[in-house]
């Protein structure tokens, strides 16, 4: 669906690892939408996301920029998740 030709949002301010944790998040994000994502790998991606970002206004706003650039919403895979019943999810 995607070719990815697009960078990630990021902040200049995170650390190496900080960075690979977001990218790890934002691909959970993709692979949502794309294939399907394991609802632990994807939860646990999402609790990584959020120590690095805590505030809801820096999810929202790094939410809108990847939307912007990808066409995956981080939100729309979030509440999917909360609400699956399996070990997988799928966005369409």
């Amino acid at each position: 669906m995607n070719l990815k030709n697009y960078q990630y949002p990021l902040d200049s301010d995170w650390t190496k690892p900080e960075i690979i944790q977001v990218m790890r998040f934002y691909q959970s994000v993709e692979q949502a939408y794309e294939h399907q994502c394991s609802v632990a790998a994807f939860k646990q991606a999402y609790q990584d996301f959020k120590q690095i970002v805590p505030d809801k206004a820096g999810e929202k706003r790094l939410g809108r920029e990847f939307e912007q650039v990808s066409g995956y919403s981080i939100y729309q895979a979030v509440q999917a998740v909360n609400k699956a019943t399996g070990k997988q999810f799928k966005l369409r």
